[in-house]
């Protein structure tokens, strides 16, 4: 696995991106992801790590429960694998709960992602590669 982006949900990807760009960050196109309910910016600097913005399309999106209960907060790491499925089977043997079933993603070009719950780490994201993203 390699570290590949940090995943804030937010309200306003324009309110939080204004924040990020004061900082030297460029902002991608916001796009819109119906399997996942969410829309979406990339935020990127050289040498530093992505940020992807995560909004509400609606009141059913799943960020929406992390909003209510903690605000704008980063919420998962996503990690790029070779191999899904193989990186699925493993860490379940960890103890890592699949949440969302392996989904082709707007915001990857197409490429399939899925997300896994630890109780000691958290929310994680793989994406399979080619992890392109969205310009």
């Amino acid at each position: 696995m390699k570290f590949h982006h940090i995943g804030v949900a937010v309200k306003s990807i324009e309110a939080t991106a204004a924040m990020y760009e004061q900082a030297g960050y460029r902002k991608s196109a916001i796009v819109t992801d119906p399997i996942q309910n969410v829309n979406i910016c990339w935020l990127t600097k050289a040498g530093e790590p992505i940020v992807e913005l995560l909004a509400p399309v609606d009141e059913t999106s799943p960020v929406c429960k992390t909003l209510e209960k903690n605000g704008v907060t980063p919420y998962h790491c996503c990690y790029v694998v070779d191999n899904l499925e193989e990186a699925v089977k493993a860490l379940r043997q960890e103890k890592y709960v699949l949440t969302s079933k392996p989904e082709p993603a707007v915001a990857f070009c197409g490429s399939r992602v899925c997300f896994l719950y630890n109780k000691n780490v958290g929310l994680i994201e793989l994406v399979e590669t080619p992890a392109k993203i969205i310009d």
